[in-house]
């Protein structure tokens, strides 16, 4: 039995579609993401690109932003962005670093160009195809890089990527120093930089989906075989969590409940397998067994000491529940509410920069005024989806996931107000809100 996953598997297209730009700009983006710096450069210019090309349009024929994107995708890209922005300006209001939070809250503004540029990226078929398969295939080559990595002990992209900056600047992307430190895999995003495993999670639905599409149930479980061992060894629990969830979803239309079960089980066994073999692994199953032990120190060491991040999050809610202490505000109001100062924390030196989770994340720093705004944002794009027909449904199920996956909040999480996991957390808002509401008429400027 083979389900449609998503739409069919990408067409030759003429390279001067109309608004053939903005797939560029978003597989180029998801292709740096390695590269933060670079990556968030590329969203800067996407976005005043994207200002710019429509303020042309205007000029030039009288049209707007809607002879590319239709209104219902523009009004739900837009409300979703005001899900995430608003709550940074509320939370500025009265903020200790007010500076700080008013300069977050002035570059979050990016964010909206740069959403509607992704939702006019897939806002036709031929767009949609272009630029879902773009992300299944930049998701694909890290996943047998990482795959590459846990074989032979080197990630031939990031062994790649830091000759050339060495070429260019004399230093390498990590130091020897910063390099030994690092305690799992890390592909092509380098041991300086460890979060491969939440974002390949993360994407991996558009891998998945596209594969299981074009080539069926078998390349699906080979797909999802070889990202499972990448995740794995990649160390991040969350990650498997968000994955486990990818799979389940994926896998039930693809291959139905006994199967799934089956496949399931055999996961189980495959990561035992691994954790059999790998002391970095064992490690890590051992660490997460210490919640079964040792009262709350148990659980704290378990969970990377986030349990004393959370305690902390809490004391933040409790004398600043209407909008927080500012967005990435955290870090500084750390230490007046840790509630183990005298103890060396678990992670090591420094106060914790984030909340680690998104529902302590959103009412530490921005509130129960930012939190009813999240919840509406999340309210309109569940309505959506509710109202949307069933091609509708399809189209956008890649995004769809992978935007769900990323915000479960029965996880642990990056932090969503950084520019990193922000940027990655619109895209996906906007994909799923453009290929969702998209017109299946529309033909662009």
């Amino acid at each position: 039995m083979q389900n449609s996953l998503a739409e069919p598997s990408i067409a030759a297209t003429p390279s001067r579609q109309p608004g053939w730009w903005a797939p560029v700009w978003v597989i180029a983006y998801v292709a740096l993401l390695p590269l933060p710096g670079i990556a968030e450069s590329v969203l800067v210019l996407g976005a005043l690109f994207t200002v710019l090309r429509l303020l042309l349009l205007r000029l030039k024929k009288g049209a707007g932003i809607r002879s590319l994107l239709g209104v219902p995708a523009l009004a739900l890209t837009s409300v979703l962005f005001c899900a995430y922005w608003l709550p940074q300006l509320g939370s500025a209001l009265g903020a200790e670093d007010a500076g700080k939070v008013w300069g977050k809250v002035g570059g979050g503004l990016r964010y909206l160009p740069f959403m509607w540029l992704v939702a006019i990226a897939v806002a036709t078929p031929q767009r949609r195809r272009v630029t879902f398969g773009g992300i299944a295939l930049v998701t694909g080559v890290w996943a047998f890089d990482a795959l590459l990595q846990a074989i032979a002990g080197t990630s031939p992209l990031f062994w790649g990527l830091d000759q050339l900056k060495w070429l260019v600047s004399g230093h390498g992307l990590c130091s020897p120093e910063e390099a030994a430190l690092a305690d799992r895999l890390a592909g092509i995003f380098g041991p300086c930089n460890l979060k491969f495993g939440q974002v390949l999670a993360s994407l991996s639905p558009f891998l998945l989906f596209f594969v299981g599409v074009r080539w069926g149930r078998w390349s699906w479980l080979l797909a999802a075989a070889v990202v499972g061992v990448v995740l794995v060894y990649a160390g991040s629990r969350a990650s498997l969590i968000t994955y486990s969830l990818v799979l389940l979803v994926s896998g039930w239309r693809l291959l139905g409940g006994k199967w799934l079960l089956l496949l399931m089980l055999a996961g189980v066994m495959g990561v035992a397998a691994l954790a059999a073999g790998s002391s970095q692994v064992r490690e890590r199953f051992e660490r997460t067994a210490m919640a079964f032990g040792d009262g709350a120190h148990g659980v704290n060491e378990a969970l990377s000491g986030r349990a004393q991040i959370w305690a902390a999050a809490l004391c933040m809610v409790r004398e600043h529940p209407i909008n927080g202490v500012g967005a990435r505000g955290f870090r500084e109001a750390y230490p007046h509410c840790n509630p183990d100062a005298a103890q060396a924390p678990v992670w090591g030196d420094g106060p914790a920069l984030h909340a680690h989770q998104i529902l302590l994340e959103i009412l530490a720093e921005t509130g129960l005024l930012g939190l009813l705004l999240w919840i509406a944002g999340a309210a309109m794009a569940l309505r959506a989806w509710v109202y949307s027909g069933p091609e509708a449904r399809e189209r956008a199920r890649p995004a769809a996931v992978a935007l769900a996956v990323t915000v479960f909040p029965l996880n642990t999480h990056l932090a969503f107000y950084s520019a990193f996991w922000g940027g990655l957390t619109v895209l996906l808002a906007a994909l799923y809100a453009g290929a969702l509401l998209a017109e299946p008429d529309r033909r662009g400027d």
